[in-house]
């Protein structure tokens, strides 16, 4: 066993027996670790809090060649400007999702790191916007070597160019896709995503009903 330490966000967890939970972190040094943190649902005072989804995290960790154990975590930003409203919830969950699905266990991808980081941050400090999470769908089909092919029927020269400079701008809210562009770059983001999924995402299916 190794100690490690790792900047990270917390994608996923589960309760696991009576005491322990099972967490799924993204992180700036090492990717996509799972880590079993001994004792989460009993202890109030050890994790405080900290093991929550989209919650970015300073981790002290153990790592052998299983399952990693975390030793500490430390809370840098619970993103609290998410967590009251269901579309931003929803938008988060909807990014976290889709880097736990699409990404391999312990490959690390900073670029990827910071525009996660870069999107709950957003929508901790801005409202929930349409066009900031197409941004973020398509940089991270862009990153992970996924990037959908822009000159293809069914989508106009505006859509075209909006998502062209969407992944050229790397700013949130520098670029706003007008209702009928943001239809129009679902027909070519959603199949784009999908053919690397082996189920639908269900943070898409609880946006559809919130209205996000």
């Amino acid at each position: 066993m190794r100690k490690t330490e790792a900047e990270a966000i917390v994608l996923r967890f589960t309760d696991f027996g009576e005491a322990d939970r099972i967490v799924t972190f993204f992180t700036l040094e090492q990717g996509k670790l799972q880590g079993v943190a001994r004792g989460a649902k009993r202890s109030k005072k050890r994790f405080a809090g900290a093991l929550e989804q989209f919650a970015h995290l300073k981790l002290q960790l153990q790592q052998g060649n299983s399952l990693a154990t975390l030793s500490s975590a430390d809370i840098v930003s619970i993103f609290p400007g998410i967590r009251g409203d269901l579309v931003k919830i929803g938008c988060a969950a909807y990014a976290c999702e889709l880097v736990e699905r699409l990404t391999p266990d312990e490959e690390p991808a900073p670029r990827l790191f910071r525009l996660l980081y870069c999107y709950l941050e957003r929508l901790n400090e801005a409202p929930p916007s349409p066009s900031d999470r197409r941004f973020f769908a398509v940089n991270l089909l862009k990153i992970l070597g996924y990037q959908p092919d822009l000159q293809v029927r069914g989508i106009s020269e505006q859509t075209a160019r909006l998502l062209a400079l969407a992944m050229q701008t790397g700013r949130f809210g520098a670029i706003s896709f007008p209702e009928p562009e943001l239809r129009e770059a679902d027909l070519l983001l959603n199949p784009a995503i999908d053919l690397h999924l082996d189920r639908e995402l269900r943070s898409l299916a609880f946006l559809k009903e919130v209205g996000g």
